[in-house]
C-alpha cells in the first residue's frame, strides 16, 4: 500500500501556476481592421491632390479668417456668460415655493429647448417685423427714449440673443440638477453646527454642485463654440462664413472649409484642456471664485429658493 502511494504525481503548488490569458482572434482582427482603415484615411489626405493642402496653409491666418476666428470666440464668450447669468435667475425660479415663478421659469425652459437656434436666429434678425419702434416712458406720460427696431437688432445683436437664450435654458436645468443632487444631511448637518443658509450654500452645497455641473457645462461651451457657425444664415462673418466668403471669389471650397475645420477643432481642444484644468482643480478641493459669485446670486432671498435644506 505504501508503495502504491509513493507512485502517485505530487500535486503543484498553485501558488507556482502561471496563468495563460484566454486568446481573443476577435480583438487582432478589429485591430488590424481599424489600423487598415487609418492608413488609407491618412494616405487620402497625403495623396490626394484635390485637397491643396499648399492653399489650406496659405489662409490658415489669413486676415479674414483671424477675424472670424475672434468674432466666434467673441461670441461664444458673450452667448455663454447671458446664457449662464440667465440660466442661475431660472434654476432659483425653479426652486421657488412660489408658483409663479415656478411656472414661469417651467415655460421659459420648454420654449427655448423646444426652439432649434437657427429659428431663434432667423426670428430675432427680423423683429423689426412684428415691434417696428421700441419705447421707454411714463405710463399714459410722455415718451423719453424712442429707437427704431432695426437699428438696435444688428446681426451680432441677433446672433447673441439667440444663442444666449437658448443656452439659459439649458443652463437652467444643469444648474438646478446640480444642487438638488448635494444630499440633503449635508445641510442638515451644517445647520446642527450652526451655519447660517448662505454659508451652507456657499460652503457646502456650491462646491459639491459645480463639480457636477462643470462637465455638463464644458460640453455646452464645446457646443456652443459650433452653434456660433449657424450666424452665416445672417451674414455675419465669423469663422465658418469668413471661409465661405473667400471660397465664393476663389472656389477653392475644401481647402477654405478645410481651414475652417481644423480651427474649429484646435479652439475645441482648447476649451476641453480648460474644462479639464477646472475640474482637476475643484477635485483637489480647490474652488473657483465662481463659486462666491453664484453665492451671491443664490443669497437674495427674493426668490426664497424651494429646497428646504438650501432655502437661502
Amino acid at each position: 500500500m505504501a508503495q502504491n502511494l509513493k507512485t502517485l504525481p505530487e500535486r503543484p503548488d498553485i501558488h507556482t501556476i502561471q496563468p495563460v490569458p484566454e486568446r481573443h482572434p476577435s480583438r487582432w482582427i478589429g485591430g488590424v481592421v481599424l489600423l487598415v482603415i487609418v492608413f488609407l484615411f491618412v494616405r487620402l489626405l497625403v495623396t490626394n491632390e484635390n485637397l491643396h493642402w499648399d492653399v489650406v496653409s496659405r489662409y490658415m491666418f489669413s486676415p479674414e479668417i483671424l477675424a472670424g476666428l475672434g468674432r466666434t470666440l467673441l461670441l461664444t464668450f458673450i452667448a455663454m456668460v447671458l446664457g449662464l447669468a440667465i440660466g442661475v435667475v431660472l434654476a432659483i425660479m425653479r426652486l421657488s415655493q412660489n408658483p409663479v415663478f415656478q411656472m414661469a421659469s417651467w415655460v421659459w425652459i420648454w420654449f427655448f429647448r423646444g426652439v432649434p437656434p437657427l429659428v431663434q436666429l432667423i426670428f430675432w434678425y427680423n423683429l423689426a417685423l412684428l415691434i417696428p419702434t421700441v419705447s421707454l416712458g411714463i405710463p399714459f406720460g410722455p415718451q423719453l427714449w424712442s429707437a427704431s427696431m432695426n437699428a438696435l437688432i444688428t446681426p451680432f445683436s441677433a446672433a447673441v440673443l439667440g444663442l444666449a437664450l437658448t443656452e439659459s435654458a439649458y443652463a437652467a436645468e444643469m444648474i438646478r440638477a446640480g444642487i438638488q443632487a448635494v444630499s440633503t444631511g449635508q445641510t442638515e448637518a451644517a445647520a446642527t453646527l450652526g451655519m447660517s443658509k448662505a454659508q451652507t450654500l456657499r460652503r457646502i452645497v456650491l462646491p459639491q454642485a459645480l463639480k457636477i455641473v462643470v462637465p455638463p457645462i464644458g460640453n455646452d461651451t464645446i457646443s456652443m463654440l459650433k452653434f456660433t457657425s449657424l450666424v452665416s444664415v445672417l451674414a455675419l462673418p465669423d469663422l465658418l462664413y469668413s471661409a465661405q466668403m473667400i471660397y465664393s471669389r476663389t472656389y477653392e471650397t475644401i481647402p477654405l472649409l478645410i481651414v475652417a475645420t481644423i480651427w474649429y477643432l484646435v479652439l475645441s481642444t482648447i476649451l476641453t484642456l480648460v474644462e479639464h484644468y477646472i475640474e482637476h482643480r475643484m477635485n483637489d478641493g480647490r474652488p473657483l471664485q465662481v463659486t462666491l459669485i453664484l453665492a451671491s446670486l443664490f443669497r437674495t432671498g427674493f426668490w426664497g429658493a424651494r429646497r428646504a435644506e438650501v432655502s437661502p
